[in-house]
């Protein structure tokens, strides 16, 4: 990435991290999609784990809703502690028993922790770097909100994957973030407009240099014929093609067509018969 697009993959993560969830559920699942973490986290997100523990010393537990048929509550007044208790960041959270704003608050401290975001060149590609065991666990919690990812093992590690500039989107809109993305959304799609103009230049160039090339050589075939006295002989649609050929050098298939008043297909066969009795009457020439 260049320089101005990891700022702003850094302004993205500064914007979620300043994200003050107003319900202490959120506060509490934000706080175990962070995990224990610490090993690799930059300051922004160093001071919203901070942020997090101490205003979870004094936010009321939250309950999480009780499965039909389930057994009996969790006791009131203890919290639950993944880290404390060995749990990842993953399985320490009851996906199946929070509402869509806890999971959505927990997905956000997931990628704070262990994501990725890359908008090289136009394409977009998001990851989270996890455990082997909670890789296809994350993965189906994605799938099941919506945004189907793809995971793999990579070096001993558990990697989850979106490379659907939609899917992340959509993603990160969900957890939270609104101006830097729109900024990134801007940025994709003024180089996708840039890479679509490119290419229809390229193509444009190389017609008509094709073009050029095709008027050059037909030019020289009337020339060659017409020096031999066999362009008379041609019948009158292709002497008047050449006539208007030579009129108008420069001129594509249709502007010939419509200065002649036949079809297109009438003087591209004019000028292939004109390249082809050029090209055989030279074959015919004794050498000198």
């Amino acid at each position: 990435m260049t320089a101005a697009d990891r700022d702003l993959v850094a302004a993205l993560r500064g914007e979620l991290a300043a994200i003050d969830p107003s319900r202490p559920c959120d506060r509490e699942a934000e706080r175990v999609g962070l995990g224990a973490g610490g090993r690799s986290w930059d300051p922004v997100v160093a001071r919203l784990a901070v942020r997090l523990a101490r205003r979870g010393r004094t936010d009321p537990v939250p309950e999480p809703a009780t499965p039909a048929g389930a057994g009996a509550k969790r006791a009131v007044g203890t919290r639950p502690e993944p880290a404390a208790a060995g749990l990842s960041a993953v399985a320490g959270f009851d996906w199946d028993g929070r509402p869509e704003h806890c999971r959505m608050a927990w997905l956000r401290g997931i990628f704070l922790d262990r994501g990725s975001l890359s908008v090289a060149n136009g394409r977009t590609h998001l990851e989270f770097v996890v455990t082997p065991v909670e890789a296809p666990i994350l993965a189906a919690r994605l799938g099941a909100a919506g945004m189907p990812a793809s995971w793999r093992i990579r070096r001993r590690h558990g990697v989850v994957t979106w490379k659907s500039g939609m899917i992340v989107g959509t993603f990160l809109r969900r957890i939270g973030a609104s101006p830097t993305l729109l900024e990134i959304e801007a940025r994709q799609v003024s180089r996708t407009l840039r890479g679509e103009l490119n290419r229809i230049i390229n193509a444009e160039s190389s017609n008509v240099r094709r073009s050029v090339a095709a008027a050059g050589r037909q030019l020289m075939a009337i020339e060659s014929l017409e020096a031999r006295g066999r362009l008379g002989e041609q019948p009158g649609v292709v002497r008047m093609v050449a006539a208007a050929r030579r009129e108008m050098p420069d001129a594509t298939l249709s502007d010939l067509a419509s200065r002649l008043a036949v079809h297109r297909s009438a003087v591209q066969r004019a000028l292939d018969r004109l390249e082809r009795v050029a090209v055989s009457e030279d074959e015919a020439r004794p050498l000198a």
